[in-house]
């Protein structure tokens, strides 16, 4: 699938959305998922779409388009790709949460270069769904395989740990997600690779049947990237070595639009660095679709 087709896969999982009338969540073995009321409904994490992962068991799809200015360091990254969730039981979930295309735009490191991602997939387990009192708890475990190119800073091996809480109060929704990612091999890929700790804060508000403001925060921090500092960090973009004076941290402002159905909608988020060093990050739109089943 080539980058530019995905505006083209966001407007078709709408569609669908806007023709299917699903009464319980799709689950492969077992009866379908409890649904919650349409107020109590927890948006999706509309950032941070390889790291960001809600406590919730569901059957979906996503579509994303990722418009980065890298700001400091010059230059711009597109980045499309379609994620697939599926609800195995009730509690237990296959997230296959990284692919995709990206392609750099007279960047400093890069120049103008596109490619493959990494392939990146997991396991979520939800121990905890309470929703009476609206308070949801998983943890998983992934694997990326760096099945990428490298001359979009990909080609890279990293075991993904993870941890997600979500409180509800009544139309108000909270969230967080903390991240440990371990670098298969720190030399590997062009600039090398780190392991990071990344984490997520998330909240949004049920203004409408069809809207919702959200606001996040993400933060990536470097624990180690062995001898392969490369001076700044990849943050979720690309694999690079950063050091831990690298550490980058990002405020997000966004909507979500349920324009057909409760079961899909149109995502926007405009994310900035808050965080003062020389990073890969400077500014993100992120535009995304889902469609649940």
């Amino acid at each position: 699938m080539n980058y530019k087709q995905l505006p083209l896969v966001s407007l078709g999982l709408l569609a669908i959305g806007s023709f299917v009338n699903a009464q319980g969540g799709f689950v492969l073995f077992g009866d379908a998922a409890e649904k919650p009321a349409p107020e109590h409904k927890a948006v999706r994490p509309i950032s941070a779409p390889y790291f960001h992962e809600d406590s919730f068991v569901t059957t979906d799809l996503r579509a994303w388009y990722l418009e980065h200015d890298l700001d400091t360091i010059e230059g711009d990254v597109t980045v499309a790709a379609l994620q697939v969730r599926l609800a195995l039981t009730e509690s237990l979930q296959l997230v296959a949460y990284k692919d995709g295309y990206t392609n750099f735009d007279d960047a400093a490191i890069v120049g103008d270069n596109d490619g493959w991602n990494d392939i990146g997939a997991g396991l979520k387990w939800a121990f905890l769904q309470d929703w009476e009192n609206q308070l949801h708890a998983a943890v998983g475990v992934g694997y990326e395989f760096g099945f990428g190119d490298d001359e979009v800073l990909q080609d890279t091996d990293e075991l993904r740990l993870w941890a997600s809480v979500n409180k509800g109060f009544d139309r108000l929704h909270l969230g967080a997600t903390v991240n440990y990612i371990i670098a298969d091999d720190h030399s590997e890929g062009t600039l090398g690779n780190a392991d990071i700790v990344t984490a997520h804060l998330h909240a949004d508000y049920y203004l409408t049947e069809w809207l919702s403001p959200v606001v996040e925060v993400n933060g990536y921090f470097v624990q180690d990237a062995g001898s392969t500092d490369a001076g700044l960090s990849g943050v979720d973009a690309v694999s690079v070595g950063g050091g831990e004076s690298e550490d980058t941290v990002t405020g997000v402002l966004g909507l979500e639009l349920r324009p057909f159905s409760e079961n899909s909608a149109f995502r926007v988020a405009y994310e900035t660095e808050l965080s003062d060093n020389v990073g890969l990050f400077g500014d993100r739109w992120t535009f995304s679709a889902i469609y649940e089943f």
